[in-house]
């Protein structure tokens, strides 16, 4: 179910944004104008990953400094040992869309 989550200009270029969609602790990343969701919690002690520290592709838990592939959800690095849940992303106008039922 495409779910609308923010504006296109709310996630600035190289940055990650936390967004709440029912519920559902969503990151949303802007790499080079390309959008990306994942979810927002380390799958290490669920620390926010929308405080993370982004840096080509790759999301960097605050407070382990465990490693995510943004696109992919895969873990690159410990203390995590679990993936992050991946969605899909659309842009319709200046609206972001996440699809908050598939991965």
């Amino acid at each position: 179910m495409w779910t609308r989550v923010c504006s296109v200009g709310d996630v600035e270029e190289d940055d990650v944004c936390r967004f709440e969609v029912g519920g559902l602790p969503l990151a949303v990343y802007n790499l080079a104008g390309k959008f990306y969701a994942t979810t927002a919690l380390c799958t290490h002690e669920q620390a926010d990953l929308g405080s993370g520290y982004l840096c080509d592709g790759i999301i960097e838990c605050p407070k382990h400094n465990a490693r995510f592939d943004v696109a992919t959800g895969k873990c690159l690095r410990r203390p995590a040992k679990v993936d992050l849940k991946t969605y899909a992303v659309k842009v319709e106008g200046d609206s972001l869309f996440v699809d908050v039922e598939a991965s």
